[in-house]
């Protein structure tokens, strides 16, 4: 294998600054050319590949795009399918209980099943006082923390289950790491909503308490879809069968559901299509960031639990966490000498350095909410906030107003009590 020059890495800083950019310097030109700046990067990667490896290394990318992409769009069509309305007073409580549920569920139907089915229905019961950090936390809870406990949780722990780890084994060492994430989210996202709660006008009150408090579900069958997706996770040969399963659930979910539900969840083909094309031009730029990254993690003194928790964490903040995930995971059994290939070598990192992996797979998930390009799910939630006139905080407004002065001192938290 041929290393990459580091100048490889330019379309992916690039990319990178063109999302936390463009969108505020020139909003008009990124809404219409968003995916040309996306695929124009990604070609001059894949040339450089081409030349290079003769594209194994870029085709090994596109795989592993289809995957993710495929998984994303079958949960956000066939969710897009179902209609769920809440009814009645949207209490700071409400709110809440709302929240722990859909981080609950995210360990079922995954961060992006669980995002897609309970965004619309969050937003709608909170439209008359919605404000940005109600979707903050929302991205925060729902599409990262939450799915820390499964392998169809969230795509790092996937892949981590697609190596040899048992299913079982992360939600056994993470659940309480896991608890007290979630709980610290919880308990700020109260505060905070009922210190706006307490600013509402009496009359929106009033009119919302003579609400009945209702809660229905229309489209209940595509459930049985959800279900389909969630079942086809566990295939892995042949190559593609899984993502075609997935995508034909889509399609029948999408032509049998009624017009109506769809047109009462605002639902449009938008959200998943900015998700697409930008992150294909991520999976395939950051191709030679991630190959350095595993290539030098000895040099660059990556040795302990503490070291992997933080730098795979901030990483997972600006890279996509899963490829990120696998990279570090390989990198730090290939410091004893084991071959992630090899799912025997595998259960024995598991078991003699344990407090590696956790450290890996906590800090990949939990810092995924660090930034919109962290996780898969948190674009689309922004998006489909964006679609229903919901202010939300730019790429660095997140970051500085959001995620940096919550997440970073919890996720320090979380280290100092069970990583250090």
């Amino acid at each position: 294998m041929i290393e990459p020059n580091i100048i490889s890495v330019l379309p992916f800083i690039l990319l990178l600054l063109s999302i936390a950019v463009m969108p505020l310097a020139v909003p008009k030109f990124w809404h219409e050319y968003y995916h040309i700046v996306s695929l124009g990067l990604a070609f001059t990667t894949a040339v450089y590949y081409l030349i290079l490896t003769k594209g194994w290394d870029l085709m090994h990318s596109i795989e592993e795009y289809v995957m993710f992409i495929s998984l994303l769009t079958s949960l956000f069509v066939i969710s897009g399918g179902i209609l769920i309305e809440i009814k009645g007073l949207a209490t700071p409580l409400r709110n809440t209980i709302l929240l722990a549920i859909g981080g609950v569920l995210a360990n079922i139907i995954g961060t992006t099943g669980a995002s897609m089915l309970l965004i619309r229905p969050f937003i709608k019961t909170n439209k008359m006082r919605i404000t940005n950090f109600h979707i903050v936390f929302f991205i925060f809870i729902v599409s990262n923390v939450g799915g820390a406990l499964t392998p169809i949780g969230d795509p790092p722990l996937f892949l981590g289950f697609l190596k040899g780890i048992p299913f079982f084994w992360v939600m056994d060492k993470v659940f309480f790491k896991w608890l007290a994430a979630l709980g610290a989210l919880l308990v700020i996202f109260y505060i905070a909503d009922l210190i706006n709660f307490r600013k509402q006008p009496q009359e929106i009150e009033e009119r919302e308490k003579k609400a009945k408090e209702t809660v229905k579900i229309k489209g209940g069958y595509n459930f049985i879809f959800l279900a389909i997706v969630i079942a086809a996770v566990f295939i892995s040969e042949p190559i593609f069968l899984r993502e075609g399963i997935m995508l034909l659930a889509a399609f029948v979910s999408y032509k049998i559901t009624n017009k109506e539900i769809h047109k009462r969840n605002h639902f449009n083909f938008f959200p998943i299509k900015e998700v697409a094309w930008l992150f294909i031009g991520i999976f395939i730029t950051m191709t030679p960031a991630l190959e350095l990254l595993r290539t030098h993690s000895a040099e660059l003194g990556i040795s302990s639990p503490s070291a992997y928790y933080w730098l795979t964490g901030i990483l997972s903040g600006f890279l996509d966490n899963a490829p990120t995930y696998l990279t570090f995971l390989t990198a730090s059994m290939g410091i004893f000498g084991l071959d992630i290939n090899n799912v025997q070598n595998v259960l024995t990192f598991i078991a003699e350095h344990e407090k590696h992996v956790v450290a890996i797979s906590i800090s990949a998930v939990f810092f995924g909410a660090m930034t919109y390009i962290g996780n898969g799910p948190n674009f689309m939630v922004k998006s489909i906030a964006d679609n229903q006139n919901v202010e939300t905080p730019g790429f660095f407004g997140y970051m500085i107003r959001f995620s940096l002065p919550i997440l970073i001192p919890l996720y320090a938290l979380i280290w100092w009590l069970f990583i250090a």
